[in-house]
C-alpha cells in the first residue's frame, strides 16, 4: 500500500483542532504576570474586634496590575552617605530599604509565590500515542494496522479557577510578609538612628563636661595655692575628671556598636564611617487618638491582611476539595487503522474517573474545613494582639512626650540654676567643692537622661508606626 493512504484525512484534522476546548468555564486567560503586592485599598478587609473573622472576604481575586517590586539592593561597596556632614532619619530608612538584602529576600519568596498561578490553572499537557501491527507489515492479505491518538485531560468545571483563587492569595499574603518586612526594617533603621542619636549627643555632652571639670580644677588648684581651700578640692576634681575619661572610654564603644548596627541595615561593613546626626530634635505633632489608631491598624497592618488572604487561600481548597466528589474528563480522538473497514476507523471518546472513593474525599473537606477554622483563630488572636501592642505603645510615645516636655520646662532650667548657685555658693565660701561637683555632676546626668527619654520618644514611636502599619499622620481629606 502507499504511505499516502496511511495519513490521517482531513476528518480526522478537524477532530485534532477540536480538542483543547473544553467547557466555556474552564476556559482561562493569559497568565498574569509578575506584579508587586496588593496594595492596602485591595486587600481583604479585617474584622474589627468582636466581629468574627468568617466574614472576611477578598476585595479581588484578579491579578494585579503588572509591574517588578522596586527592590534592588546596591553594592556594599558603594557609600551612601560620603562627603556629608549630617544626616536624617528619613536618608537612612530610604537606605536601608534600598540595600537591605532581607528585603529582596521576601522579595523573591513573592514572586515565587506569584509565579504559581499560572501553573495551577494551565491545563495538562495533551497525551500522544501511536501504535502499530508487526504481523501486517508487508502483508498481502490485510492493510498496515496501526493506531494514532491524541487526548486531553480536562479536569470538572471550576477546579482550575478554585486552584487560581487559591494561588492568587498565597501570592497577595506574600506580597502583605514584603509590606511587614519593610514596617519592621523602618522600624530597626528608626531605632538604631536615635540610638546613634543618643551616643553622639552623650559624648558632646561629656566633652563639655569634662571642659567645665578641668575649669573647676584650674580654679580650686588656685584657690589651694593661695592657701584659701584644702588640698582635696584639687584631688576631688581629678577623681571625678577620671570618672568622665572613664566614661569617654564606655560612649566610644556605644558608638562604635551603634555605627556598626546601621551600616550592618544598609549592607556596608560594619566600621564604614557614618555623618553626624542632627544636633537637636524637636518634638513631633500631637498623636491622633488610640481608637483612630486602633482602626488603621486593622485596616493596615500586613500581617493581619496576609492571614485575611490565607484565610481566602484556605476557603478556595475547601471548594476545591468538594469538587473532588465529582469527576474528570479525558476526551480523546483516534485514527485506527485495525480496523479493516476504512468507515470506522475514526475515533472519538471520552474518559472520566470514577469517584467512588469516597472517604478520601470527605477527609480532604474535613482538612480543609479545620485548617480555615485555625487560620480564623490564629487572625482572632492576631487582632488581639495588635490592639494590646498598640494601646502598649501608644501610652509609652505619650509618657516620653509629657517627660521630654517635663525636662524642656522644669528639669533642665533648675538643673543650670543649681550649679550656678552652686558655683556662686563655693566661691562665696558658704558651700564645700564637693557642693559644686555634685550639682554639675547632677547636671550632666540629667542632660544624658533627657537626651535618653527623647530618643526613647522618637524609638517609641517608631514602635507606634509598626504597629499601627505605617504613618502616623491623619488621613489626608478628600
Amino acid at each position: 500500500m502507499k504511505w499516502s493512504e496511511m495519513l490521517p484525512t482531513p476528518s480526522w484534522l478537524m477532530l485534532l483542532s477540536i480538542l483543547p476546548t473544553g467547557c466555556a468555564s474552564l476556559q482561562q486567560a493569559a497568565p498574569p504576570a509578575i506584579s508587586p503586592p496588593i496594595p492596602a485599598a485591595n486587600a481583604p478587609s479585617i474584622p474589627a474586634p468582636g466581629q468574627p473573622a468568617s466574614s472576611l472576604q477578598l476585595a479581588s481575586l484578579d491579578p494585579p496590575a503588572p509591574g517588578p517590586p522596586s527592590v534592588s539592593p546596591s553594592k556594599p561597596e558603594e557609600m551612601p552617605f560620603s562627603g556629608r556632614s549630617e544626616f536624617s532619619v528619613d536618608a537612612l530608612v530610604e537606605q536601608v530599604l534600598a540595600r537591605n538584602p532581607s528585603l529582596a529576600q521576601m522579595s523573591a519568596v513573592w514572586q515565587a509565590a506569584s509565579a504559581r498561578y499560572p501553573q495551577v490553572t494551565s491545563l495538562d499537557d495533551p497525551m500522544f500515542g501511536a501504535s502499530l501491527g508487526p504481523g501486517s507489515i508487508g502483508s498481502n492479505e490485510v492493510e498496515f494496522a496501526y493506531r494514532l491518538e491524541i487526548a486531553q485531560r480536562l479536569p470538572f468545571c471550576g477546579k482550575r479557577g478554585l486552584k487560581g483563587q487559591a494561588a492568587l492569595a498565597e501570592a497577595a499574603a506574600a506580597g502583605n510578609e514584603v509590606d511587614d518586612v519593610r514596617l519592621q526594617l523602618i522600624e530597626s533603621a528608626k531605632s538604631s538612628f536615635y540610638e546613634y542619636y543618643l551616643v553622639v549627643r552623650a559624648s558632646a555632652i561629656n566633652e563639655e563636661n569634662l571642659r567645665l571639670l578641668r575649669g573647676f580644677r584650674d580654679e580650686a588648684k588656685t584657690r589651694y595655692e593661695k592657701a584659701l581651700v584644702p588640698e582635696q578640692d584639687v584631688v576631688q576634681a581629678d577623681v571625678e575628671l577620671g570618672r568622665q575619661q572613664e566614661r569617654t572610654l564606655t560612649l566610644e564603644r556605644m558608638r562604635k556598636v551603634a555605627v556598626a548596627r546601621i551600616n550592618t541595615l544598609m549592607h556596608l561593613p560594619p566600621r564604614t564611617p557614618l555623618p553626624l546626626p542632627p544636633e537637636r530634635l524637636t518634638l513631633g505633632e500631637a498623636l491622633p487618638t488610640a481608637d483612630v489608631l486602633l482602626a488603621r491598624a486593622l485596616s493596615d497592618r500586613p500581617d493581619l491582611q496576609a492571614l485575611a488572604n490565607r484565610i481566602a487561600a484556605e476557603e478556595a481548597n475547601l471548594d476545591l476539595a468538594q469538587k473532588e466528589f465529582y469527576p474528570d474528563f479525558e476526551v480523546m480522538a483516534a485514527y485506527d487503522a485495525f480496523w479493516q473497514e476504512k468507515p470506522l476507523r475514526t475515533m472519538l471518546g471520552v474518559r472520566l474517573n470514577l469517584p467512588v472513593q469516597r472517604d478520601r474525599r470527605r477527609a480532604a473537606v474535613a482538612e480543609a474545613q479545620a485548617r480555615i477554622a485555625e487560620r480564623r483563630a490564629q487572625l482572632d488572636s492576631r487582632i488581639d494582639q495588635v490592639s494590646l501592642q498598640l494601646h502598649e505603645a501608644y501610652e509609652q510615645v505619650v509618657e516620653s512626650e509629657n517627660v521630654v516636655r517635663l525636662y524642656d520646662k522644669t528639669i533642665l532650667p533648675d538643673a543650670r540654676k543649681n550649679v550656678e548657685a552652686a558655683r556662686s555658693a563655693y566661691e562665696a565660701k558658704l558651700v564645700p567643692f564637693l557642693t559644686l561637683i555634685e550639682a554639675q555632676r547632677s547636671r550632666v546626668a540629667l542632660l544624658d537622661r533627657y537626651h535618653e527619654v527623647l530618643a526613647d520618644y522618637y524609638r517609641r514611636k517608631a514602635m507606634l508606626e509598626r504597629v499601627v502599619g505605617g504613618s502616623l499622620a491623619p488621613a489626608p481629606a478628600n
